[in-house]
């Protein structure tokens, strides 16, 4: 992305030659009209552009939940303003001139964050649609468990015997595919489990 045409021409052969699919935009605006940013995998952007610079920009996306890797290429006095926009989530910043070089290799990091958080949405997700299957009642079983409590505490706070919390958590370790009590853990703290059912009840 960058307001000149000759840049945006020459940095789209150079990626192409690469492998890369790309297309490119005159500004950020641009950009953000698209009716399919989830098919964009990461963002090579001069920080300094008419209308949104590169900050705006990362601003915009995170308002859309749509917080794509960027590499921001920047001239030295840009400096101040990278150095924002990676404590803001960039994965790198170019300084103009610059090697090809150096260009592929944080394109290259930038599209290794991008799979690796696509990735995490799709394992988050699946988790998801998992704890969707459990009944109510497993769900406060779920609870107790994560808790700490053992099954006959469970069973004491639920009301029932404490073989009916053994049949309960076997069914949620079978649903949610966990293979052991701490990879159920792990499962819930990725989806910040606890802290959703409680703003819930």
């Amino acid at each position: 992305m960058d307001d000149d045409a000759s840049v945006r021409k020459a940095l789209a052969r150079l990626l192409g030659s690469a492998g890369y699919r790309t297309e490119t935009f005159a500004s950020a605006e641009e950009l953000l009209v698209r009716s399919d940013l989830e098919s964009v995998s990461c963002i090579l952007a001069d920080v300094q552009m008419p209308g949104l610079n590169g900050l705006e920009l990362q601003h915009a996306l995170r308002a859309v939940d749509r917080q794509l890797p960027i590499v921001f290429i920047t001239g030295h006095g840009d400096i101040p303003m990278s150095v924002r926009a990676m404590k803001a989530g960039a994965v790198d910043f170019i300084t103009k001139p610059f090697e090809d070089v150096e260009l592929l290799k944080a394109v290259a990091l930038a599209l290794g964050k991008s799979r690796a958080e696509q990735n995490e949405r799709i394992e988050t997700a699946a988790i998801r649609r998992r704890l969707s299957t459990l009944t109510p009642r497993e769900r406060e079983v779920l609870w107790h468990v994560l808790g700490g409590q053992l099954n006959k505490q469970a069973a004491v706070d639920l009301g029932v015997v404490e073989k009916t919390i053994k049949v309960h958590r076997a069914r949620i370790m079978k649903k949610m595919g966990a293979r052991s009590l701490a990879e159920l853990v792990r499962m819930a703290v990725r989806i910040d489990y606890l802290r959703a059912e409680s703003s819930a009840s």
